[in-house]
């Protein structure tokens, strides 16, 4: 106070006066938030807000107590921002699964087989705290696909898989994208790898290996598969960009180790050419579509027999 009263003027004694009641009117507020808010009651200060739990749901955050400048209506506006983003990503993906589903149940062309019809069809679903998944295979297919994952560039490469390997295919995901799409390639991968192992049974009668190498423009991709019953995964290819839109091009090889785990097969893709990182990954799903293809395909000279010298082709 010996400084203010050395100040020149008066007027600004006054209004730093004015301003230090104004951070200690600040600092009591502060505390009387933490002490009435029980999310905030272990917060020591100011600066510790940060480190406390963020609440469920933003709706019950109600700052309008502490702070007469919000309104109910800008407390609830405040809310509803915090919740929107992961609101419309959930929505999103659930209306595009829907579609797909009522494409497949309602349509009588794009119907995936189903068991009853004979043939080699199953379907899988898995769910989690991360992602709800639903997976139909049919081997015996058309190439018909519909696919509703919440990530656009799988989507595309699922109808790839169905196009060229002439499987009917039908994905249904809602997963936390708007984390990022890891999770939900992952379970998709997990459960297209089991959907298939339940459609080939006991793999009686197929060819079992598959060799094939597609070319897209300047990109040249070799995979050659076994389904042998034991997972195993080398893939050598080099992605030249981290992304493919916004897809994590990571993501490709986790998806097909996914996808040998649970299908209990022998998988090896090679990248023999390509600098187009978009020509790159399809070609891969080409050429394990066509691979895949073949290794199912019955063999009218094997009849009902397992092509295995040991008589079983299982995981176990």
């Amino acid at each position: 106070m010996a400084l203010l009263a050395r100040l020149p003027s008066p007027s600004l004694a006054s209004r730093v006066t004015s301003r230090q009641q104004s951070a200690a009117e600040l600092l009591s507020a502060a505390a009387a938030l933490r002490a009435a808010h029980p999310l905030l009651s272990a917060a020591a200060s100011p600066c510790a807000l940060s480190a406390s739990p963020a609440p469920s749901a933003a709706a019950e955050f109600d700052v309008a107590p502490f702070c007469p400048l919000f309104s109910s209506r800008r407390t609830a506006r405040f809310a509803q921002r915090r919740g929107s983003r992961a609101a419309r990503h959930v929505a999103r993906a659930m209306a595009e699964a829907d579609a797909a589903t009522a494409a497949v149940n309602g349509g009588a062309a794009a119907a995936v087989p189903s068991a009853s019809d004979g043939q080699r069809v199953a379907t899988v679903a898995r769910t989690t705290k991360e992602t709800d998944v639903e997976v139909t295979i049919a081997i015996d297919g058309d190439g018909v696909c519909h696919s509703a994952t919440g990530i656009p560039f799988l989507d595309h490469m699922m109808d790839q898989l169905a196009s060229h390997g002439l499987f009917d295919v039908a994905v249904r995901a809602v997963g936390d994208v708007h984390i990022d799409d890891h999770h939900t390639n992952e379970d998709i991968g997990l459960a297209l790898g089991t959907a298939l192992a339940k459609a080939l049974g006991d793999r009686k009668g197929i060819r079992r290996f598959g060799d094939f190498c597609a070319p897209l423009d300047e990109a040249l991709i070799h995979v050659v598969l076994d389904l042998s019953g034991r997972p195993h995964l080398s893939f050598d290819v080099t992605m030249p960009t981290e992304r493919v839109g916004t897809y994590d091009t990571q993501l490709v090889e986790h998806f097909f180790q996914s996808l040998v785990n649970t299908s209990g097969m022998t998988l090896h893709i090679r990248q023999l050419a390509g600098s187009n990182t978009h020509h790159i990954i399809e070609a891969t799903f080409k050429a394990f579509a066509r691979a895949l293809r073949q290794a199912t395909e019955i063999d009218p000279r094997r009849a009902h027999s397992v092509p295995s010298s040991k008589g079983v082709l299982s995981r176990t």
